[in-house]
């Protein structure tokens, strides 16, 4: 496991529209360019056990969200699921990446669905060549969110994130893995640093409205997946009781020729639960389109 301190000491930080964002790059930069867009309410550091493989194949770009990890938390932002797609197009653009794959997780799925919609309305000046997703809220009508996500949301959402301590943080962390697969507590440790950086519990109500977000552009959304002409992939666990065989299914439904793999053992962040597992399914797919 990669420690925090080490992650940090081997990222920079680029000013991007007027905020400090934490962004890590590594890999051949002459190589095909893999994108990584971290989920709620954690950051790149999810990445860690994918991260060194990766590297050997891409070069590979991650930042933390504004709100999230590592980056300015300002109190006044609205935290648009649009602005931080804003975000990730302007790093792109400083390191001189136009065409790049996309792997997206949780929150950072409906990024990539914001960039998706972007190439497909022939308004974005980057090109997207592949996305692959992982367990997150695709659809809202089968997102299922934790009783702590749905308190934020609520009008006690300030009042409900200053009582968020890190017991509680590591049993709802606890109840989204697998079984099998319980988070380490170095791994509960490094999500909270990341999770309470900066004040970041103080905006943790604001950003939770991606939910809400997810409910108004959903047509957009859900449409960039159905009408894009790009290869797209789901990798998810199964297990996942916010966005697992329930979404699977409904994926499977609505997307024509979906390409899915099954983590039958995983849950909402089979990334950590089993970086090889995943790793390898993603490789395979990356591998399989050329």
């Amino acid at each position: 496991m990669i420690q925090l301190s080490e992650w940090q000491q081997q990222g920079q930080y680029l000013l991007i529209n007027g905020q400090q964002i934490f962004t890590r790059q590594a890999g051949d930069c002459k190589a095909p360019a893999l994108l990584l867009i971290h989920g709620f309410p954690s950051a790149s550091w999810d990445w860690e056990g994918m991260w060194y493989e990766l590297t050997q194949h891409y070069y590979v770009i991650t930042l933390d969200m504004l709100g999230f990890g590592l980056s300015d938390k300002p109190k006044n932002s609205a935290y648009l699921i649009s602005d931080q797609a804003d975000i990730y197009q302007a790093c792109l653009y400083k390191l001189g990446v136009s065409e790049y794959h996309i792997l997206a997780h949780d929150y950072g799925d409906t990024v990539a669905q914001e960039l998706l919609a972007r190439q497909i309305d022939g308004c974005s000046p980057l090109t997207i060549e592949s996305v692959c997703f992982l367990n997150g809220g695709l659809f809202p009508e089968t997102h299922k969110p934790l009783f702590i996500q749905k308190l934020l949301l609520s009008p006690l959402g300030v009042l409900v994130s200053k009582l968020i301590n890190k017991q509680k943080f590591a049993n709802n962390l606890q109840h989204i893995f697998g079984p099998s697969t319980p988070p380490s507590p170095e791994a509960i440790d490094t999500l909270w640093q990341l999770l309470t950086h900066n004040d970041g519990l103080s905006v943790m109500h604001k950003l939770i409205h991606y939910i809400t977000q997810r409910q108004q552009y959903r047509e957009r959304w859900v449409g960039a997946i159905i009408n894009s002409k790009i290869p797209i992939k789901l990798i998810a666990g199964a297990l996942d009781p916010i966005s697992g065989q329930h979404m699977i299914d409904h994926y499977r439904d609505l997307i024509p020729n979906a390409n899915v793999t099954e983590m039958l053992t995983l849950g909402h962040y089979p990334h950590i639960e089993d970086a090889q597992a995943i790793t390898t399914a993603y490789l395979q797919f990356r591998h399989s389109i050329e």
